[in-house]
């Protein structure tokens, strides 16, 4: 099974051309910056993985109207190899993440902002739809959630 889900940053604007054919459709080009976890022996002190990645079609004019530089993203898709010659006659090999599916991480303002969660705390310690569609979580219950 050949399945990728990452949830990054946008290292850099969407690359969008259009393809030269009858129907012309949209190929959208990013690097997305995904945090790796944190390993003891980190010897190059790097904390983030630089994934080259690819969108056809709707999905590329999805990302390229609503994600810029920066912005967090969440990719569904498939890694695709392949190789060519350049033009000093070497061979370069090439590995994307062909995205299928794109999705919003966090709210607009939030995006811009860097908090990341898109929750906020409830004022009678009780959850609560939130404007944006999201169950707010009430304060202390950190411990017991599996993520953090």
């Amino acid at each position: 099974m050949n399945k990728v889900v990452l949830i990054g940053r946008l290292a850099r604007d969407p690359e969008v051309r259009y393809s030269q054919n009858d129907t012309s459709m949209a190929i959208a080009r990013f690097s997305l910056a995904v945090d790796r976890r944190r390993a003891a022996n980190n010897q190059d002190g790097q904390s983030a993985d630089f994934i080259s990645c690819v969108a056809f079609g709707r999905t590329a004019e999805f990302i390229e109207k609503y994600f810029t530089k920066g912005r967090r993203i969440g990719v569904y898709g498939h890694i695709q190899t392949g190789s060519y010659t350049n033009k000093d006659g070497a061979k370069v090999y090439t590995t994307d993440v062909v995205v299928d599916e794109a999705e919003f991480v966090d709210s607009r303002n939030d995006g811009q902002e860097g908090s990341g969660s898109g929750f906020s705390a409830p004022s009678q310690g009780q959850p609560a739809p939130a404007g944006d569609g999201f169950m707010n979580i009430p304060d202390g219950i950190d411990e017991d959630l599996p993520f953090n």
